[in-house]
């Protein structure tokens, strides 16, 4: 199984970023996605997560408004769109995939597998 994430960069803050992650060596559409980001000396935390047929959506409270997940199982390739950055946001960013049931999709414990990160920093 391999996850590739991409699309990390330097902008201002304001700016835009759209992350990808290309999964191959798995059924994609059996999997629940989520990203999560890890700033210097801190934890690994929860961005975003999306269901296996893209139906359901959910945010951490700090990206919600500004952060879009979606996903094209045909393509096997889950996405970030990430609006209005802000220094706060600078971190790796990394793309998990899990069969945890709903409830657990916050937590980074119950992904099964994770691609390499991918870097975002916004200055100000």
């Amino acid at each position: 199984v391999q996850l590739q994430a991409s699309g990390g960069g330097s902008v201002q803050a304001g700016g835009s970023l759209k992350l990808s992650c290309a999964a191959s060596g798995l059924t994609f559409s059996n999997y629940r996605m989520g990203w999560f980001r890890q700033a210097p000396g801190k934890e690994r935390e929860f961005v975003a997560h999306i269901s296996q047929n893209g139906g359901t959506t959910g945010y951490s409270d700090s990206v919600k408004g500004r952060f879009t997940i979606s996903r094209h199982n045909a393509k096997n390739i889950v996405y970030l769109q990430m609006n209005n950055l802000g220094p706060e946001d600078t971190a790796v960013y990394y793309c998990g995939a899990t069969r945890i049931i709903l409830s657990g999709v916050r937590i980074p414990s119950n992904y099964h597998y994770w691609g390499q990160g991918t870097q975002v920093t916004v200055s100000s």
